[in-house]
């Protein structure tokens, strides 16, 4: 009788950003190289959580504009064309921190998100029908307010679906307590700030009729979020929004195993960042998940490799891809063959 062929096992390779060494593009492929060596077929996923690297996950045509920057300088910012008039922005690209060259030279009551409005506006010249702005690495704690008034008259964007595309759930006023310090701000600073949205949230209220307080996610990329609600925005999970642009549900159905991975693993990993939605869609569907990351903080329910701990922290850093590359070969080579 003739022998029924073995299927090659199959990994879905959803990784998001090493931070600051990485991209999840670049994660991918490492993954892909090692199941490739191991004898398994990849599919290459990159995710993003509405951060920094939504273009890359999304995709499209890449347009540029020239916008300010946080600190009021202008910066050439790269977006995104979809088809169907989408567009994608992240709000990074104009006013994110490391524009400011970090917080050490950030000024955190002065900067501005401005330039998101300028972002908005030019996808707007070129005829978007909706636009998802990312939230995540800014500089700001303004409340989106600069950003609203790039944006006067506000009529024209009558018409037009506002995403924001968010990475925390962290409401409004909430926003310069949890990450203005991040952001170079001093304790009497954070406590300015927190003042300052308390009462752009009435001003909100007075001039829109939205009470953006209680919103999840408003407080994402220092209220900016929640200034663009006041708009009209809808506030959605950044997961959510890639992993439904890109199918991710249903190529995971489709596998023998999930890896995703982040540069570190925490707590906040599972609050509406990247490797959470992963192993959740993972769960779903019964496909079990692997975590690879730079390092591990805490205890967690997913079976994670720490490349610090396993290479050391300095090859860890200097060269995360190799690492990757080296830990899911010899952990898919190890795994028990089922047919």
């Amino acid at each position: 009788m003739p022998s029924t062929p073995i299927r090659s096992r199959h990994v879905v390779a959803a990784p998001d950003k090493f931070r600051g060494t990485a991209s999840a593009a670049e994660v991918a492929a490492a993954v892909a190289r090692a199941a490739s060596a191991a004898g398994w077929t990849c599919d290459e996923a990159p995710v993003a959580d509405g951060g920094e690297g939504i273009l890359e996950a999304l995709g499209g045509s890449v347009r540029r504009a020239r916008v300010r920057g946080p600190l009021g300088e202008a910066v050439e910012a790269e977006w995104r064309m979809l088809p169907g008039s989408t567009a994608v922005i992240e709000m990074a690209q104009a006013a994110g921190l490391e524009r400011a060259g970090g917080p050490e030279w950030n000024d955190p009551m002065r900067a501005s998100t401005a330039g998101v409005g300028d972002l908005i506006a030019a996808a707007l010249a070129a005829r978007a029908k909706r636009i998802i702005v990312g939230m995540g690495g800014s500089a700001t704690t303004d409340g989106g307010l600069d950003c609203l008034d790039a944006l006067r008259p506000h009529g024209r964007l009558r018409g037009v679906e506002l995403v924001v595309a968010h990475d925390v759930s962290t409401t409004f006023v909430d926003a310069a307590t949890e990450f203005a310090p991040q952001k170079g701000a001093s304790t009497a600073q954070v406590a300015l700030l927190r003042r300052r949205l308390e009462r752009l949230a009435q001003i909100y209220v007075e001039d829109f009729g939205v009470d953006v307080r209680g919103m999840p996610g408003s407080g994402a990329a220092g209220g900016l979020a929640g200034g663009l609600a006041a708009l009209g925005a809808t506030l959605v999970p950044g997961f959510d929004v890639v992993a439904d642009a890109i199918e991710l549900a249903e190529r995971i159905e489709k596998a023998d195993l999930v890896i995703t991975g982040e540069g570190f693993l925490d707590e906040h990993s599972f609050q509406g960042k990247a490797v959470g939605g992963v192993a959740e869609l993972a769960e779903e569907a019964g496909v079990p998940v692997l975590v690879v990351v730079g390092q591990v903080f805490g205890v967690h329910s997913v079976e994670a490799i720490s490349l610090a701990e396993r290479f050391g922290v300095e090859r860890a850093m200097s060269d995360p891809l190799a690492c990757v590359t080296d830990a899911v070969a010899d952990y898919l080579t190890a795994l028990p063959f089922v047919s």
